[in-house]
């Protein structure tokens, strides 16, 4: 199994997140721009998302809401910056719970042959307080569940 490593340079905005995943890239694309299995994934393990709007499209909204067991509510939001292809994708990133706070998030799906493809997501904030505060709102968390949900998704849709 693939491990999720998660770099945050000390004096860099940015957070950079790769795993590689067993799954063709069209369908690790697909699954990062399609509601319906963005829904089926993205976020930590207990909460419940809701896909609000998802334009995958230049110029493209999106928003998504996440929710507890208690009903607390998780709002992000952002736009799409060129057409997401699987080459890549760009979009805004805004935690609704920290106006403001706005990231620019891009990925990548390389193919690595025999069925595998590697995802690389560069995250660059406005500061470098910016970004330690994410890493500090238990984004890890958040992300190596998500990217866990991922590959137990993708090997369902492959099987």
């Amino acid at each position: 199994m693939s491990r999720t490593q998660i770099t945050a340079d000390p004096g860099v905005p940015q957070i950079v997140i790769t795993r590689e995943f067993t799954a063709a890239r069209d369908l690790v694309f697909r699954a990062h721009v399609e509601p319906e299995l963005l829904a089926q994934w993205l976020g930590p393990r207990g909460l419940k998302m809701t896909v609000d709007r998802y334009e995958a499209r230049d110029g493209g909204r999106w928003r998504y809401v996440q929710a507890d067991a208690d009903g607390n509510e998780y709002g992000f939001h952002g736009v799409f910056h060129g057409t997401p292809s699987p080459d890549g994708m760009v979009q805004t990133f805004e935690f609704e719970g920290a106006p403001g706070h706005v990231s620019l998030d891009t990925w990548t799906f390389e193919d690595r042959g025999g069925g595998s493809t590697l995802v690389r997501s560069v995250s660059s904030f406005q500061s470098v307080e910016a970004r330690d505060a994410m890493v500090a709102s238990d984004m890890e968390r958040g992300v190596r569940d998500s990217y866990e949900r991922l590959a137990e998704l993708l090997a369902r849709l492959a099987g």
